[in-house]
């Protein structure tokens, strides 16, 4: 059974492992998760290169973060402006027109005039909204919803809700079969926060996706990680690693 790490380094130079476009600096993809050979490779060698391509992913996505900082700052900046001149031009309209102010129309239903009604309805979603709105969409297999509402959270401030939106991230992709990035998004899951409540989930979900990639000898060595970090999981993790070792035809 070819295994993911000894395709990588079999190619000097050639880091196209996974398929996501502009996910990572340099092109990193997964193309080699399911066709590597196993040339003798041992240990964890495919999750040393989730790994690394997770890191890789990390500076991206903070790179991602901070452009988008500037971005805002620049929108804020230009509106700011825009205000200015439509005051002044407003003040020299009335300098010049001495033009009686007609006061706003008042709205029968809220007593609220219409420019304050908009407010309320482009309120901003809290992270939990946007995560609970997101697990409903995939509930209802509404995947491509759940994809957004995890990517909404993941380019917010830093908080330990982006933990559960990276986990529902991994559960959007494998819910549309791109298992390649599902199981990147499963082991960044487990590698935030290696000993947190979603870590043995996440260890089961990148065996979950290697065996559907057809990487038995991959899926083994995260089923391995899951029983010796975690000996005594929950007993639904416990019950589906005994099913995905039985798939994946472990030792």
């Amino acid at each position: 059974m070819q295994s993911v790490m000894s395709c990588f380094l079999s190619v000097r130079g050639r880091l196209s492992w996974w398929g996501r476009a502009g996910m990572l600096a340099g092109g990193v993809s997964l193309a080699c998760l399911g066709s590597a050979h196993a040339a003798g490779d041992s240990g964890n060698l495919t999750l040393q290169l989730l790994d690394r391509v997770n890191t890789l992913e990390e500076q991206t996505r903070e790179m991602r973060g901070q452009i988008d900082q500037l971005t805002n700052q620049v929108q804020q900046q230009n509106a700011a402006m825009s205000k200015q001149i439509d005051d002044m031009n407003f003040a020299m309209q009335q300098h010049w027109h001495a033009a009686p102010a007609v006061p706003a129309p008042v709205t029968a239903a809220s007593g609220m005039t219409p420019a304050a009604a908009p407010a309320t309805a482009t309120a901003k979603r809290s992270p939990d909204d946007v995560l609970k709105a997101g697990n409903d969409a995939l509930l209802q297999h509404d995947y491509a919803t759940a994809q957004a509402d995890a990517q909404q959270v993941l380019s917010g401030p830093k908080s330990p809700k982006q933990i559960d939106a990276q986990y529902l991230m991994a559960q959007s992709l494998a819910g549309q079969k791109q298992y390649r990035q599902s199981a990147l998004a499963y082991y960044d899951t487990y590698n935030r926060a290696p000993h947190g409540q979603r870590a043995p989930s996440a260890l089961l979900g990148v065996a979950a996706t290697l065996v559907a990639l057809n990487d038995k000898a991959s899926a083994c060595q995260a089923l391995d990680k899951l029983s010796s970090e975690f000996p005594t999981p929950a007993p639904r993790i416990k019950a589906a690693e005994l099913v995905y070792r039985k798939r994946a035809k472990c030792s």
